[in-house]
């Protein structure tokens, strides 16, 4: 798809990247938590705020096996109304992270909750190792469209692939927007590396939410973030508190970034035909 379909954002937009703990397997906790932090993320100027992967049981697998019932959600939970309550009250849209049971099965998904409760889900493609017995692949992927800004949406593993982000971009997003969990050991490592790459290869803006704290029987690193479309980091969080990470998204460096770096302009089939074979002469 042509990018120059969808064109650059019309005004700024502030995100808030909510670098959190969760209360293993308590739904209507973490609802309220995250109602919470909706209204600080408001208070604070930002239109979106972005949770962890799976915030409202915590990662907890064994929690969400034993018990799906109550350590998951359906997409019409009534115990997502504190969420939708303060986003109604805020005007903000939140993207929150749940384990959600629909159709007999399980998904790990990003929620986005608007004031009428919510309006949309993404359900995350590329499951890790682990994730593979309990969680069903996503299907799709997913943009959510917040005034004249399209965000791309992701899950954790699926920010270390570069076609995942690369298919948001081809589809006029202008940002990349993943709730996560990763740990300490090499978990800070890989998003370094990832998330600026996402960016830069795509001249997007990056934002990550992390958790903090233990989950699921990992220690969280924290460092939530937001990187600009020239793959610099814009603003980043501590490894060990909750806190807001908020940025202002820029028409202007989105502009700039393309201008300078034109690889979605001049992007064609490189790579996705066919190859010649080049076998070197014996001996050298």
């Amino acid at each position: 798809m042509n990018t120059t379909t969808f064109p650059l954002p019309d005004a700024p937009l502030r995100i808030a990247a909510a670098q959190t703990r969760s209360v293993p397997g308590d739904v209507e906790a973490n609802a309220a938590a995250a109602a919470r932090l909706v209204r600080a993320a408001a208070d604070a100027g930002a239109a979106v705020v972005v949770f962890p992967e799976k915030f409202l049981s915590g990662y907890e697998p064994g929690l969400i096996r034993a018990d799906p019932e109550r350590c998951a959600v359906s997409p019409d939970d009534p115990r997502l109304a504190p969420v939708a309550e303060a986003c109604r009250a805020s005007g903000v849209t939140a993207l929150v992270g749940a384990a959600v049971r629909d159709g007999g099965e399980l998904y790990v998904s990003a929620l986005a909750v608007g004031g009428t409760g919510v309006v949309g889900r993404y359900d995350k493609q590329t499951l890790f190792k682990s994730e593979r017995a309990l969680y069903r692949h996503g299907s799709a992927g997913a943009t959510l469209q917040v005034g004249s800004w399209r965000l791309g949406l992701g899950i954790c593993y699926d920010s270390g692939f570069p076609e995942h982000a690369r298919a948001a971009a081809l589809d006029g997003c202008h940002a990349y927007v993943v709730g996560a969990l990763f740990g300490e050991g090499g978990g800070h490592h890989e998003s370094r590396i990832w998330f600026p790459a996402r960016a830069f290869d795509n001249t997007v803006y990056a934002v990550l939410a992390n958790h903090v704290g233990v989950t699921g029987g990992w220690r969280a690193c924290g460092a939530s973030a937001i990187w600009g479309p020239d793959g610099r980091v814009v603003a980043e969080g501590g490894p060990a508190d909750e806190e807001l990470v908020l940025a202002d998204l820029l028409p202007e460096r989105l502009r700039a970034a393309r201008e300078a770096e034109p690889m979605l302009r001049d992007l064609h089939d490189t790579g996705a035909g066919p190859r010649t074979l080049v076998r070197a002469a014996p001996g050298g």
